[in-house]
């Protein structure tokens, strides 16, 4: 067993509280030091009482699930002997009512375009391997209801 943790700090600043009109923005911060300025979503709460230049937990979200992709599938194609030269993902995650008529996270699409090289090159079914072992074994992904899809280029 493993666990992590993380450091949300948020203060209030001035001005009045319980009408609503405070600002959002906080840090989180990571072990080894790493601060994010973080934020509601402006799609959530308008500016300026969100920042948006600041990461918020959506994004987050979407991130998260895309590098836990990301770094299983560079290390089951290093396994398999195959050499990655770049990797980029444009991640999107719809917010939307669900089943239960609650917002959440229902989809996140994943749009992984993997640069390989070497003598080595993978076939086209190779890397639909990779990503299908890729997403199994995510523990992220293992870990939540939404839907994620995989559109790999390729």
């Amino acid at each position: 067993m493993a666990a992590y943790t993380s450091t949300v700090e948020w203060k209030r600043g001035e001005g009045t509280f319980t009408d609503q009109k405070y600002h959002r923005a906080h840090v989180w911060r990571f072990d080894g030091g790493t601060e994010v300025p973080a934020s509601s979503s402006p799609h959530v709460v308008r500016v300026p009482f969100s920042e948006p230049a600041n990461v918020d937990p959506e994004e987050a979200f979407v991130a998260a699930l895309s590098s836990c992709h990301l770094l299983l599938f560079l290390n089951f194609a290093a396994r398999q002997g195959f050499t990655i030269d770049a990797y980029r993902d444009e991640a999107e995650g719809i917010m939307e009512k669900n089943e239960r008529g609650r917002l959440a996270m229902t989809t996140v699409t994943l749009r992984p375009r993997v640069v390989f090289s070497g003598s080595n090159v993978p076939s086209a079914e190779e890397i639909a391997a990779l990503h299908h072992e890729a997403h199994k074994s995510c523990y992220l992904a293992n870990s939540v209801r939404t839907k994620i899809r995989v559109e790999a280029a390729g």
